[in-house]
């Protein structure tokens, strides 16, 4: 039985979101705004969640930490919600975000959904992996209220497996990316799913035409 009430909230404002370099995808820490956006999110909670679950990435775990300040005692349980790591860390380590952007646009120009950029990377068909692991996850708590502390992309994906559905081919790929596009989910954002709002929940097979010629979403993509 899924919980009453699932809260999905972004992390704080990150050194990344800032526009500063990184060297490691997982350990970008909050910005002083995003700290502050951190203390807002968990005041502006009207009850004490029965679970926290949080993404293992620097940022999400700082945000959570507003959180346990009010609540020392809330439990919490570290789930694989990190943001899609579509680009390799090791290949981008020291770049800021203009510094990527050649590669963000080739990555989502070549469609493909089982290409994977570098040796600690994941393709976009392993991402979908884990928002459905993540919905079963939900569906198997016995709670109130859950709490997830995540990343922009990955609720994103989850919001659109539960309102259109999501596929991991490449017109689903497009179909995520024009979603990211047209609503992105700000720092510390606060979004309320009710029970009733995750039966929708729908990870289905490709059915777009295009996706089935060979010539589209092929793995022998050229990865430069």
């Amino acid at each position: 039985m899924p919980p009453e009430t699932t809260l999905l909230v972004r992390h704080g404002q990150s050194t990344a979101n800032a526009g500063r370099p990184t060297t490691s995808h997982s350990e970008v820490p909050l910005t002083r705004l995003g700290l502050r956006q951190a203390t807002e999110m968990a005041r502006r909670l009207e009850r004490k969640p029965d679970l926290m679950i949080v993404s293992p990435f620097l940022r999400a775990r700082g945000t959570a930490e507003a959180v346990r300040r009010r609540w020392p005692a809330i439990p919490l349980a570290i789930w694989p919600i990190h943001e899609l790591t579509f680009l390799s860390p090791q290949i981008c380590a020291g770049s800021d975000r203009i510094g990527r952007l050649p590669m963000v646009r080739r990555y989502w120009e070549q469609g493909d959904p089982a290409y994977v950029h570098g040796p600690d990377a994941e393709s976009f068909s392993a991402f979908v992996a884990r928002v459905r692991a993540f919905h079963a996850g939900l569906m198997a708590l016995e709670a109130g209220v859950v709490l997830a502390v995540g990343h922009g992309q990955f609720f994103r994906a989850y919001l659109l497996a539960l309102s259109e559905g999501l596929s991991d081919c490449s017109e689903g790929m497009r179909a995520f990316r024009r979603a990211e596009a047209a609503d992105p989910i700000r720092n510390a954002q606060l979004l309320t799913l009710e029970a009733r709002d995750l039966s929708e929940f729908r990870v289905r097979p490709c059915d777009h035409p295009a996706c089935r010629s060979p010539s589209v979403g092929s793995a022998s993509a050229d990865p430069a």
